[in-house]
């Protein structure tokens, strides 16, 4: 009875210490990895895919904001957020039911880890978002988005008006003040971000955007790639207050497209 009870403690313990210990996914190919907290089919592709042979551990301080229902598959409103992680690098965003998986890849730099932007959804999806530390881990959260579909395959409604040939890349935007300090940056550019995926358009979409202070300072970086909604639109918030009062923003297309732009207050 003795033996008994010791080997019900010994079991008990290691189950306490499983509930315990955070989600950790080898990624290697072919090893065992830890249920996905949104059930996806396709989770073990997106491992393989984004991180074959890399840490990656489910986080719930991670966390994507959308609406429970797409009202409209081309323009999904997205917010990212690892901000309460520490030593935060990259994110990337992804949806694991597009054909295009990767929507973007930011760089905070010198702003906090969440990002607002609008995404095409080609059909209900989980939209996740995994976010590198400073140790090299990767740790993702996310949420499921139902949508009606079809937003990676329509053409844009730019790509039909001679209008965004005028416009191009032309962007708009400001600064505010936060009241806990730093300030927020939103901004939209004109582009028709095609994703390639409609007959007879060809993938057209800006790639690079750097934000950058008036004394040429990186500060941010973002890459968006053909998922991101047309005239993309982006929210982001700097921890300290832009010298001169205004950024710098430049970038380009995939054409090689110039963009080049000041936002002020």
């Amino acid at each position: 009875m003795k033996r008994h009870a010791l080997l019900l403690a010994g079991m008990l313990w290691l189950c306490a210490l499983a509930a315990a210990t955070p989600p950790v996914l080898a990624a290697a190919a072919g090893e065992t990895v830890a249920r996905d907290p949104l059930d996806s089919p396709r989770w073990g592709d997106m491992l393989k895919t984004f991180f074959d042979g890399q840490e990656v551990v489910f986080d719930p301080r991670i966390k994507v904001s959308g609406p429970a229902v797409a009202e409209d598959s081309l323009n999904v409103p997205i917010t990212v957020d690892a901000s309460a992680l520490a030593g935060v690098e990259e994110l990337i965003v992804f949806a694991d039911f597009n054909p295009i998986l990767k929507a973007l890849r930011f760089e905070p730099g010198a702003a906090q880890a969440r990002l607002g932007f609008r995404l095409k959804l080609q059909q209900s999806s989980p939209v996740r978002v995994a976010a590198r530390t400073a140790d090299g881990v990767w740790r993702v959260g996310g949420a499921w988005v139902t949508a009606t579909g079809g937003g990676c395959t329509l053409p844009s409604v730019g790509s039909g008006s001679p209008e965004w040939q005028e416009r191009l890349n032309e962007v708009s935007g400001r600064l505010w003040a936060r009241i806990d300090g730093g300030e927020r940056l939103r901004m939209r550019i004109i582009h028709p971000m095609d994703t390639g995926l409609a007959a007879g358009i060809p993938a057209f979409h800006i790639e690079d955007i750097v934000i950058s202070d008036e004394d040429g300072h990186v500060l941010s970086r973002i890459q968006p790639l053909g998922p991101v909604a047309e005239n993309p639109s982006f929210t982001l918030d700097l921890a300290g207050t832009a010298s001169g009062g205004r950024l710098h923003v430049s970038g380009r297309d995939n054409n090689g497209n110039r963009i080049d732009a000041w936002v002020t207050r």
